[in-house]
């Protein structure tokens, strides 16, 4: 008698996958790669069979068997992904295949024997011939007893447990509508690779091929060698969601495949990837995400930081931007075509930026026979003659001109082929991104990519998404009609065209323009939309200094007039593309219009005389401005700015202060808080003593508007009036005066009873309670007396904030030191007697401010010994020797 076999060992290993009701894929711990992997066949017993799609290599389509997903199920459930013992071997006649038992743990003696399991369910049979054998006794015993049950395959309704599968979507677009974004359940059955799987959609058993969106990972290749890193990209997702239950969002078709999104508990399967350097982000199918591309790309950043796996030699081309300049906050003054601004620095100083990533409309110009494009016709205008050119300049202009936005700097493309270098930006103005707003308009277009090439938009994402679907809805450079055509008649330098029009121009009375160009400060080109017309205007009434100019026949640049530079400075600050409203007076021989001209309510010839950069002309004594411009005249001529800087008057006012008796400082100091500091250095002051009375009446606004909840729309906001306003920091109501309100139903209000100023949505205005609006204001504006804050704005920054923390929310000691408009004050920090102003100038951050007031002469000795103390000292301002005026002179501080 020959020696029974001996009993295979235990093994432990980890379920990778269950490919029916009686048979398992187990693999080990993987160590350095992707682990060994072995099919185990349950052995003694034999499960339906699951349905098989037809393939290249197999014409028969066949279906489930009777419960054979159930048995499928039931295995999968319990087992994958699990750590699970085992006992396999492998017969002679078998290639891969091993047979054995499993169980559903470590202990074989406690845990389920996933066999036995099986059959008492009813969901397999004791093999063919099996019933026979002694060693399956125990086998026969639990099939017998689910067969007298009738459960599983042994009941009467088989044939309700077939699935029908779907192997197939007639139509896939009409498929991913159909779901509109929401999750759909589904199972892992196959992982292609690392960023492609089969899935089989629940309830329903469709089957599909889904792309995850936003992602591509190595390529695995079954007929050759794979890319770098697939089969681990493979296995990262096999060991995580292969069988698993999870939910996807279908986004989209690219070709035969689905491009989705996969929802798993644990986190995104895709940023995972990412993260770990397994695979890289794609543009095209980032902008179909409903949501997440911004991890994705954040999950890129980190791995090519890192220098992980595809990118282990990866260079960064993206620019090294300074901190300090990559945000700013600026003014747009202009507006180029439909993607450049050029914007006022906090300095003064004027620079040209673009929006990043994204590219104007473009001229439609067929090439000629020989591949040229064809020449421009005579006149041609690009803003008016490219479609869509106007619409989308005039959509930035609309929204930006004289408005603070917020910059970013995304990339510095550098200067080729006779272009210049071009800072490119994300720009934000009311939390609106700008390109996003034209792109999604149709009034841009994105520019594409190399995947390698990191200079793009921070935004760029979203870009992408806004023009899928601009083009979509068809809207602006991707609607095939109604494409807008701008007829422009141009009159300058053409005194017949001129002619034409003035007739009509000058009874209109008054005419609303576009201010499209100035060329000094009282001569510019407007754009009359009525009348689509481009023309010369000069203002009228006034003697205007002309800046630097180029010399008659292409000769030689002329020098400006002295104050022609600011002038023109001034008058392109005031008006430059801003909407204008002219009335037209008379017409000069070389076509060019002559009148008034007005933006926001003021009228540009009298403030340029006010402000000293214009004299009276004759003509204007008989016009019905001829008193404004005669008064404003006369007080610039008084303050010595501008042309009158060195003008000669005898000063009544100075012989009368060199004549008045001496008097002595008086000090009376008053208990106050300072409650706000501008950035000019002036602050508003509460008094100590109104604290409660202040709290109180806050109180009654706070229960009245409680009480009484403002109904939407109710209350119409206008410039100048009283309202209660919900400051932003802590949702409370204030009293606050309405300064300015802007197109988009916002207005700039000020807290009357705080000194702080701040932008709010419409919404957050109402009226304020009866009687609560006749109290007067709790604080008061004044200026450190004898005190003068630093002219750079970064070290007036500095000095600001030095004397906010010194002041701001403290009780203080205040003196009246002169009465004027705004008062100058000394401030005495209440606990040390300290002088705030005097330490200012001690600690070298703000100058002292001489006068010839013979009483605060004191003071004046106080502040210039502090000076000293800075400046021998080299203190902050002084810390490069002295700044006072005659070194001033010297380094050309006045040219």
């Amino acid at each position: 008698m020959s020696a029974s076999a001996p009993t295979p060992a235990y093994k432990i290993g980890i379920v990778k996958q269950v490919l029916s009701g009686d048979t398992i894929i187990i693999r080990k711990q993987p160590q350095g790669g992707p682990p060994p992997e072995k099919v185990i066949a349950l052995s003694g017993i034999t499960a339906p069979k699951l349905a098989r799609q037809r393939t290249a290599n197999n014409d028969n389509e066949t279906k489930d068997e009777p419960f054979a997903w159930e048995a499928r199920e039931f295995l999968r459930k319990k087992l994958v992904g699990k750590e699970v013992i085992f006992r396999a071997e492998k017969p002679p006649n078998s290639a891969t295949r091993e047979y054995g038992s499993v169980w559903a743990g470590k202990d074989p003696t406690k845990d389920e024997n996933m066999t036995e399991a099986l059959l008492a369910e009813g969901l397999v049979k004791v093999r063919e011939g099996g019933r026979n054998i002694p060693q399956l006794k125990k086998l026969v015993e639990i099939e017998d007893v689910a067969r007298s049950q009738g459960k599983g395959i042994w009941g009467s309704d088989i044939q309700n447990h077939v699935r029908d599968i779907k192997w197939s979507i007639e139509n896939p677009k009409q498929f991913v509508n159909k779901f509109n974004g929401q999750p759909i359940k589904a199972i892992i059955e196959y992982v292609r690779d690392g960023s492609t799987v089969r899935l089989c959609l629940l309830p329903d058993f469709y089957t599909i091929i889904m792309m995850m969106s936003g992602i591509r990972c190595p390529a695995v290749k079954l007929d050759g060698e794979s890319e770098p890193y697939a089969e681990e990209a493979k296995f990262f997702v096999e060991s995580r969601l292969l069988q698993k239950d999870v939910e996807v969002i279908l986004e989209s078709v690219n070709n035969i495949y689905f491009v989705g999104t996969i929802l798993h508990p644990q986190g995104n399967i895709a940023e995972a990837l990412l993260r770990q350097g397994f695979g890289r982000c794609v543009d095209w199918s980032l902008a179909v995400m409903k949501s997440g591309a911004q991890s994705l790309r954040n999950a890129e950043k980190a791995a090519k930081e890192a220098k992980l796996r595809i990118w282990a030699n990866y260079k960064s081309n993206a620019p090294v931007i300074a901190a300090k300049d990559k945000e700013f906050t600026a003014t747009v003054m202009e507006v180029i075509n439909g993607d450049a601004l050029v914007v006022k620095l906090s300095n003064n100083t004027h620079k040209k930026i673009f929006l990043a990533s994204i590219r104007p409309p473009r001229e439609k110009n067929s090439p000629d026979e020989d591949g040229k494009q064809s020449p421009r016709p005579k006149g041609f205008k690009p803003l008016y003659d490219i479609p869509w050119m106007y619409e989308a300049r005039e959509f930035l202009r609309k929204k930006l001109i004289g408005k603070k936005v917020n910059v970013t700097v995304d990339y510095i493309q550098p200067a080729k082929d006779n272009f210049p270098e071009k800072t490119c930006c994300t720009v934000i103005s009311g939390g609106t991104n700008l390109a996003e707003a034209l792109v999604s308009k149709g009034l841009a277009t994105v520019v594409r990519y190399r995947n390698d090439n990191d200079q793009r938009s921070s935004q760029y994402d979203k870009l992408l998404e806004a023009e899928l679907k601009a083009q979509k809805a068809a809207v602006g450079v991707h609607a095939k009609k109604d494409i807008p055509t701008h007829r422009i008649q141009d009159t300058s330098g053409d005194p017949a065209k001129a002619r034409k029009f003035f007739p009509f121009l000058k009874r209109a009375q008054k005419t609303e323009a576009i201010v499209e160009f100035v060329t000094s400060g009282s001569r510019m080109r407007l754009y009359i939309p009525k009348e689509s017309v481009l023309v010369t205007f000069l203002l009228a009434g006034i003697n205007c200094p002309r800046g630097a100019r180029p010399g008659a026949g292409g000769g030689p640049m002329q020098d400006a007039e002295p104050y022609g530079e600011e002038a023109l400075h001034f008058t392109k600050e005031k008006c430059h593309q801003h909407d204008v409203v002219v009335t037209i007076e008379e017409m000069d021989k070389a076509g060019s219009f002559i009148g008034w001209l007005w933006v926001d309510n003021e009228n540009l010839s009298v403030s340029l005389v006010e402000h000293g950069l214009a004299s009276m002309h004759h003509t204007a004594e008989t016009s019905e401005f001829a008193r404004a411009i005669k008064s404003g005249e006369e007080n610039a001529k008084k303050k010595r700015i501008g042309l009158w800087k060195d003008y000669v008057e005898i000063e009544k006012e100075i012989e009368k202060e060199r004549n008045a008796p001496k008097q002595d400082r008086v000090v009376k100091y008053e208990k106050v808080i300072v409650t706000e500091v501008t950035p000019e250095g002036s602050f508003y002051i509460q008094s100590y003593d109104v604290g409660a009375k202040l709290e109180s009446l806050m109180e009654r606004i706070h229960l009245d508007i409680k009480n009484n909840a403002p109904l939407p729309g109710s209350f119409v906001p206008r410039r100048g009036i009283m309202c209660a306003a919900r400051f932003t920091l802590d949702d409370q109501w204030y009293r606050a005066r309405i300064e300015k309100i802007t197109e988009d139903k916002h207005a700039y209000v000020f807290y009357i009873d705080y000194g702080n100023r701040e932008m709010l949505d419409f919404s957050r205005l109402t009226a304020l309670p009866p009687g609560s609006e006749i109290e007067p204001p709790y604080v008061s504006e004044y200026v450190l007396s004898c005190v003068k804050f630093p002219s750079d704005p970064d070290d007036r920054l500095e000095a600001v904030r030095a004397f906010s923390i010194d002041c701001l929310n403290k009780k203080l000691l205040m003196n009246v030191e002169t009465r004027g408009n705004p008062p100058a004050v000394t401030l005495l920090d209440a606990a040390t007697n300290a002088d705030i102003g005097k330490n200012l100038i001690k600690e070298g951050l703000a100058l002292m401010e001489p006068t010839r007031e013979y009483r605060l002469a004191g003071l004046i000795s106080e502040y210039r010994a502090a000076q000293e103390h800075a400046k021998s000292s080299r203190l902050n301002l002084w810390r490069h020797g002295d700044i006072t005026e005659d070194d001033a002179i010297e380094f050309g501080a006045r040219r």
